[in-house]
């Protein structure tokens, strides 16, 4: 008998699996509650090997036995460790089942070669991310806009700030009076203690 494990992952303990587990329910897995795991509360940052449940998991499940995710991104952060989850499944001869990729089994030849293709699109999409962030930014240079932070204070209100702290002002005092964070007039105080202009990001 082919035992079949479910598993899913929300980002906080506000979010719900329960649609997960109607979806794969829906597309004819009946999974026991025995054999159901979902990590609750946990970032897709967070890579597969690290989420407590997928770890039970890992332990739990057996070669010749099926896991079953609705999305792809339940598998790891990224596609590299998307990439090795299903490697390390399919060394042990499980298979892996994703339900937005049409109930493929990744663990097998066409499954691995659509994981290459997805890794490939995914390093693209991120190049091209960074291509237009920095079109963006050069576009902003040309156009003589400020990059960077907005400034917390400007020039005349840092050097009223230096000279407030000169009459006795206390920190606390100043950070209210100037709506900022007391380190904000410790940075701009350090600054004028070494002689140097506050930068603009004060």
């Amino acid at each position: 008998m082919n035992v079949i494990f479910g598993y899913a992952r929300v980002s906080t303990h506000e979010q719900d699996i329960t649609n997960q587990r109607l979806e794969i329910e829906r597309a004819g897995y009946a999974i026991h509650d025995a054999f159901w795991f979902a990590d609750t509360g946990v970032s897709g940052s967070t890579k597969a090997a690290e989420r407590p449940q997928f770890k039970v998991l890992l332990d739990r499940i057996r070669p010749s036995e099926t896991l079953v995710v609705s999305k792809l991104d339940r598998l790891g952060r990224d596609a590299l460790d998307v990439g090795q989850t299903v490697k390390m499944l399919a060394e042990r001869r499980i298979e892996v089942v994703v339900l937005q990729l049409g109930k493929m089994d990744l663990a097998s030849p066409a499954g691995k070669m659509m994981l290459t293709m997805l890794a490939a699109v995914a390093e693209m999409e991120r190049d091209l991310l960074i291509e237009r962030t920095q079109a963006g930014l050069e576009r902003a240079k040309a156009q003589g806009k400020t990059l960077g932070r907005p400034a917390k204070t400007t020039p005349a209100e840092r050097a009223r700030i230096i000279q407030a702290r000169k009459q006795g002002a206390s920190i606390s005092a100043l950070a209210r009076q100037f709506g900022v964070a007391r380190a904000t007039i410790l940075a701009i105080l350090d600054v004028a203690h070494d002689g140097v202009a506050a930068p603009a990001e004060f």
